[in-house]
């Protein structure tokens, strides 16, 4: 079975004040979780990953084979794709913990959409209004 998983993360100022947001969706478009938190000081690429960190911990609590994970964040996507080398060392550890997370599935992807799309734009709402 598989999980689509739609996860932002921001903050304001960068670092500054952030949060992270996520919705998990079943395979016949069921919302099964929406979660979003503020989560202390962050730059806006470390709570892009706590956001998708956060949606694969509650994945892995829920009966699915294979998770797609949906994220605006480039940078993230081409670093666990491995197309971009991870050099900041505070996003190595994070994305070590996505590693560490993707054990407890037989598949996960990663997949850049734009912000426009209208999941992407509900969590972003969500990490604002958090933030607020």
């Amino acid at each position: 079975m598989r999980l689509r998983v739609y996860s932002d993360g921001g903050s304001r100022s960068n670092p500054g004040s952030a949060a992270i947001a996520f919705i998990a969706i079943s395979d016949t478009g069921r919302v099964l979780k929406r979660h979003s938190e503020c989560i202390g000081v962050r730059t806006n690429n470390q709570a892009e990953y706590e956001a998708l960190i956060s949606a694969l911990e509650s994945a892995s609590t829920l009966t699915y084979d294979e998770v797609i994970c949906h994220l605006d964040s480039k940078l993230v996507v081409e670093q666990l794709n491995g197309r971009y080398k991870v050099k900041d060392s505070e996003l190595r550890i994070l994305w070590s913990k996505v590693q560490k997370l993707m054990e407890k599935f037989e598949r996960v992807i990663f997949r850049h959409v734009p912000r426009t799309n209208s999941l992407i734009a509900a969590v972003d709402q969500m990490v604002n209004d958090a933030l607020d």
